[in-house]
């Protein structure tokens, strides 16, 4: 873990035993930091990129089911959560969808649309991965894998490397000395610019770190507190009893909570709730809110017990709704929560007991015991204040030089190609300038 003192200039009156000095250091080979490094190397800058996993694009490999949900057709601020939802727009209209599908493209990926303008390769997530490698090897692009930066200093504009000047353009001063430790041996990077594209606390499993939080607050930024999000729910009580029975079972329904709402798939689990619908919910829920489910956002279940107990009495309640849903649902719904009604015919029913089960059905209310956090969540809520950043370039206006792109920032997409496109877009804004 880097040095937790905040970092200040330093007076460098010797040489310093340096690897290499570069023009830009990208802490971050995932998918904002490689397409930092590419678009920095098109420009003719010397880069390097300072992996800690064990190789590049690990999330890259495994999202969208292995398929990679790499962008999609309708990209606009609405669809990212950041405490300023403008601060998006400069670089989602820098590059654009059309932009990444055009290299996308270029490359002969086969791909597919699919519901709400989601784009997946129809091969496999390696196919963008290997088209991101195969642009830096292109451009001139160096990486490590394994590296842990254990020091960062803000380096003076005199400095030398290996007693001798920088060979950079003068006009471009050496800013940033990077140590990191790769297989117990330190290293040392000098370079002009520094983009930290290091991720966020999502699936640690794949690299995920407070690694590029600890490195802002260092040089002074602000943080925006962080959540995971995009995430499944834990549940307690009847409803973790009935999910555990329909474990595997899928439904479509609207979610609704703090003013949102979505209509997609719900998921029962083992540990809860999950699906496409809870998941976009999750990222405006905080711990202690209500939820509220419409579990037949397509059927008013009012209209169809009334028509029903009028022409087909002698129908159950059960056979009733095993016309729009799962028998196992039907079943398992009304024995937690409506035992009453379970094997009750509809002529037998009061019409007060029909409205509570309709509002109940279309108005189902419960608070989650939790997420499953970090451990499966798709994005990290919050980080790097965009307050701190230019729109533009995401370069720090305290600190010339110094980038931050991707997830490490304040601002998170939803669920269906947003969050990748926003690493395309800051990774190449910031490569654009670095």
């Amino acid at each position: 873990m880097l040095n937790r003192k905040k970092v200040t200039s330093v007076v460098v009156k010797k040489s310093i035993n340096a690897e290499q000095v570069l023009d830009v250091v990208v802490l971050g080979g995932g998918a904002a930091g490689l397409m930092a490094a590419m678009t920095a190397a098109e420009r003719g800058r010397s880069v390097q990129v300072l992996e800690r996993s064990n190789k590049l694009g690990k999330k890259i490999l495994m999202s969208g089911g292995g398929r990679c949900n790499f962008t999609n057709l309708y990209v606009e601020a609405d669809h990212f959560l950041s405490q300023n939802p403008h601060f998006v727009k400069s670089a989602l209209q820098q590059f654009p969808a059309e932009s990444f599908i055009e290299r996308v493209e270029t490359h002969a990926i086969e791909y597919e649309e699919r519901k709400h303008g989601q784009l997946f390769c129809k091969g496999s997530a390696k196919d963008i991965l290997q088209m991101l490698v195969a642009e830096c090897q292109r451009t001139g692009v160096q990486w490590q894998t394994d590296c842990k930066v254990t020091a960062l200093t803000k380096a003076d504009a005199e400095v030398e490397v290996n007693g001798r000047a920088s060979p950079l353009d003068p006009s471009k001063p050496v800013r940033f000395i990077v140590t990191v430790n790769k297989n117990g041996e330190t290293k040392r990077y000098a370079c002009r610019s520094l983009i930290v594209a290091t991720g966020a606390l999502s699936i640690p499993t794949l690299g995920g770190s407070d690694q590029g939080y600890w490195l802002a607050e260092q040089f002074g930024l602000s943080l925006v507190a962080r959540h995971p999000g995009l995430v499944p729910f834990v549940v307690t009580d009847d409803l973790k009893r009935l999910c555990v029975d329909l474990a595997g079972v899928s439904i479509p329904v609207t979610a609704r909570c703090n003013g949102m709402q979505f209509s997609e798939e719900l998921l029962f689990t083992h540990r809860g709730l999950s699906g496409p619908v809870m998941l976009q919910i999750s990222s405006y829920w905080r711990p202690g809110d209500d939820l509220e489910l419409d579990l037949l956002p397509h059927i008013n279940l009012d209209d169809l017990l009334v028509q029903q107990k009028l022409s087909a009495g002698s129908k159950t309640i059960s056979s009733a709704l095993q016309g729009v849903w799962p028998n196992s649902l039907v079943l398992g719904y009304l024995k937690r929560f409506y035992p009453a009604l379970l094997t009750k015919r509809l002529a037998d029913t009061k019409d007060r007991e029909l409205k509570a089960l309709c509002h109940g059905v279309h108005h189902f209310g419960f608070k989650p015991a939790a997420t499953e956090g970090y451990r499966t969540a798709e994005v990290t809520l919050g980080g790097v204040a965009t307050k701190d950043l230019s729109s533009k370039t995401l370069e720090a206006k305290s600190v010339p030089g110094l980038y931050f792109v991707g997830e490490v920032v304040d601002v998170s997409g939803h669920l269906g190609g947003f969050n990748f496109q926003w690493a395309w877009a800051s990774g190449f804004c910031a490569g654009q300038v670095a």
